[in-house]
């Protein structure tokens, strides 16, 4: 079975879907109408929408028709919110929701992913198990993947496939690479207290900035000195509040920051570096510190060879062998990796980049668009390697 065709056919009605939910974008755990729509879609579709009482997004399932007794089940996601963005695209189905825009594409993930949907069902009583659907919240917060495992979106599924419409690769490319993909994403947040004092006479006081300033100093010794070059690891500083006035010596300082890596083992190391630099840092100087980190997102990482191996067959399948390029990974997160630790799957990559044509902007920019010729290709991969993964593991 090949869903090259059947996607040129529906390619009309996958972009009207992507017009739509542009045109409607709703920011995280906020995506009521998001989701009314949704179910809309799937109900016509011939499917019974499951939604939640105490959260956004809806989920689904396709019951085979060859699926036999103990057949398995492929999970297909897309998420589903949209950024606090002002939009600039100028284009004629801009957001009509002010302060709101799907700057990173997740319009493009709902069609896409509703296209592959309607595929399936044309062809539901071919397929050897069963496909749950999952139009899953925010994903921007990293909040959606554990409450959808929570009320079960990955129970009984044997394998999970996930993509993203990528402005910094170029189009038409795909990629599907095994090993790390994207880095975790954790936020820590450090309080300095030190005690005020004129500014004439700094030995009376403890100076909280100047605290500071060596704690930042020695938690990038971390990058530099202590973690293997190898390993990408960032450590920033993206806020410093502190200080009452020109002439008094500060009495407290509040930072915030993140840290990113591939690597599991390192991100705990850093962790507890941090907290020991905060810790003896300010005793040094005198002031007391304090340190929280809170975990956001796991690294994403392609573990499953064959799963990998399965995708890229898929694309080739339909687009032949030059349809699949390099693309390096990036210390950006993406809350899929939440999937990832409780099933197999495998994460993917659309390339929206086409400077002939005039798309250069990236995800989260105000002026992000694509070209609307891609979303047939992500709606024909889902329905691909959900038809595929079920022929080779059914009974």
């Amino acid at each position: 079975m090949n869903f090259r065709d059947l996607a040129e056919q529906n390619e009309q009605w996958i972009i009207e879907q992507r017009r739509y939910f542009h045109e409607y974008p709703e920011l995280s755990l906020k995506e009521v109408n998001t989701t009314k729509e949704l179910g809309k879609r799937l109900e016509e579709l011939g499917l019974e929408p499951k939604y939640f009482d105490d959260i956004t997004g809806v989920m689904a399932e396709i019951k085979g028709g060859k699926a036999g007794e103990g057949a398995k089940t492929v999970a297909l996601r897309a998420d589903i919110d949209a950024l606090p963005v002002e939009e600039h695209t100028g284009l004629e189905f801009s957001s009509k929701n002010a302060g709101v825009m799907h700057a990173c594409g997740h319009d493009c993930h709902i069609a896409m992913l509703l296209g592959g949907v309607k595929m399936l069902m044309e062809k539901k009583d071919e397929l050897k198990g069963n496909v749950r659907i999952l139009f899953q919240p925010a994903e921007e917060v990293a909040v959606g993947e554990r409450a959808f495992i929570e009320r079960g979106a990955v129970d009984g599924v044997s394998a999970i496939y996930g993509t993203h419409i990528w402005g910094d690769f170029d189009a038409p490319y795909m990629s599907f690479e095994s090993g790390p993909r994207m880095a975790s994403c954790d936020k820590f947040t450090i309080e300095i207290e030190g005690s005020s004092a004129h500014g004439s006479a700094p030995h009376l006081g403890v100076d909280a900035i100047t605290t500071a300033v060596h704690v930042i100093s020695e938690a990038q010794e971390i990058v530099s000195r202590i973690n293997d070059p190898l390993n990408p690891l960032v450590v920033t500083f993206g806020t410093i509040t502190g200080g009452q006035r020109w002439n008094i010596i500060p009495n407290k300082v509040v930072m915030d920051g993140t840290v990113r890596t591939m690597s599991p083992e390192m991100r705990k190391k850093t962790d507890e570096m941090l907290r020991a630099i905060v810790e003896h840092v300010t005793a040094i100087h005198g002031a007391k510190g304090t340190y929280k980190m809170e975990y956001l997102a796991n690294p994403l990482i392609n573990r499953s060879d064959d799963l990998c191996r399965l995708a890229e067959d898929a694309a080739v399948k339909l687009y032949g062998e030059g349809c699949l390029k390099h693309l390096e990974k990036m210390m950006g997160s993406e809350g899929f990796s939440f999937y990832m630790d409780e099933v197999p799957g495998v994460y993917g990559f659309v390339g929206s980049r086409d400077p002939e044509k005039g798309y250069t902007a990236t995800n989260h920019n105000d002026c992000y668009t694509v070209d609307e010729s891609l979303l047939k290709r992500g709606a024909a991969m889902y329905a691909q390697f959900a038809y595929d993964f079920l022929e080779e593991n059914g009974d």
